[in-house]
């Protein structure tokens, strides 16, 4: 299963492609990075970018899913206006190479790297760290938090459908 992550937003929109080895359990990063916009350009033209920029991650990544970080809620109207914009942009490029689309909260993605829905930005990260086997040292992964939130949800998807594949297995009414 090969899964792209997305942290959806207008002057950065991290991604990550991450990789469950078939026979074995090992996970590995495939490839990730950060399609960043110039605040100077249109809100049109930069999701322009983003929608052009992703199309080429998918035809080099070809992943089965694309996941994404979902707009729990937001304090600035105008900032989840545009996110809702390139989540709209991010939907599209998916649905048009025929790759679903699946949806993660903030609350959702911490609890099931850390087990805890209040985690803190340092605990996701030393969890996505450890589960692809990156160097623990270092606040950062290559790149701003944007990517390793994508790596994050990536990897929340994956266990989330790891579990669901394990209740339908079992014939399992929860």
């Amino acid at each position: 299963m090969t899964i792209l992550g997305i942290d959806p937003g207008i002057a950065r929109c991290g991604w990550g492609t991450i990789e469950q080895i078939a026979k074995s359990k090992e996970l590995r990063v495939q490839n990730y990075g950060c399609i960043e916009t110039e605040t100077k350009s249109s809100t049109a033209e930069r999701l322009k970018k983003i929608y052009s920029e992703l199309k080429k991650i998918i035809q080099q990544d070809k992943p089965s899913c694309l996941v994404m970080e979902k707009l729990f809620f937001a304090q600035n109207v105008k900032t989840a206006i545009v996110v809702g914009q390139s989540q709209g942009i991010i939907m599209l490029a998916a649905a048009e190479a025929g790759i679903p689309v699946f949806e993660y909260t903030p609350l959702q993605v911490k609890q099931a790297l850390t087990g805890q829905g209040r985690a803190v930005k340092s605990q996701v990260l030393k969890m996505v760290k450890l589960c692809l086997n990156l160097p623990v040292s270092g606040n950062q992964i290559q790149g701003p938090d944007d990517v390793s939130d994508a790596l994050a949800v990536a990897l929340c998807h994956l266990y989330n459908a790891k579990y669901n594949k394990q209740v339908q297995a079992n014939k399992l009414d929860l």
